[in-house]
């Protein structure tokens, strides 16, 4: 994979090409693939063929038909103690991926909890458009009727409400 990028060296650029071993999608392969066999490039030969390796050796030496009690207990000690290594970082990963478990349920809980008050929010914001509405109908009417009291008010008083008055 060759990416393009640029490099500033004293005050110019240059355009120079990036590779790269592997894309994006075989590096998450590669890496799960290490994280399920706990291999590591850094730390020379990877675990599992350790264990793989004293347990062949224990094997072998019990399949002779020999008096070799002492070789079979050195190497099945030596397969024993390389199980319990190998064991350590898998009850670590274990206990990781349980926290991790727990972490995802919490934030499922979360999200739902945060999807409730959207839909709450949702509903709430409906009624009050809807509240909106009637409150500038009814303000609408209370124009019109102000506008008309002013236009009442505006006309000089008819003769039968002269008679009334003066009675």
């Amino acid at each position: 994979m060759s990416v393009r990028a640029r490099r500033i060296v004293s005050g110019r650029s240059e355009t120079i090409a990036a590779n790269y071993a592997f894309d994006p999608l075989e590096d998450d392969k590669i890496i799960r693939n290490r994280l399920l066999t706990r291999t590591t490039t850094t730390r020379g030969e990877p675990p599992l063929k350790k264990l793989q390796k004293k347990f062949t050796s224990f094997v072998i030496e019990v399949d002779k038909e020999e008096d070799n009690y002492g070789d079979c207990g050195r190497l099945a000690k030596a397969f024993l103690q390389e199980l319990s290594a190998f064991e350590i970082p898998l009850l670590k990963s274990q206990a990781v991926v349980a926290a991790n478990l727990r972490e995802k349920d919490n934030f499922n809980e979360l999200k739902g909890e945060t999807n409730r008050q959207i839909v709450q929010a949702q509903a709430d914001i409906e009624d009050l458009k809807k509240q909106l509405e009637e409150s500038k109908i009814e303000r609408q009417h209370k124009e019109e009727c102000e506008a008309i009291r002013k236009l009442i008010s505006a006309q000089p008083p008819s003769q039968g409400h002269r008679r009334l008055y003066m009675n």
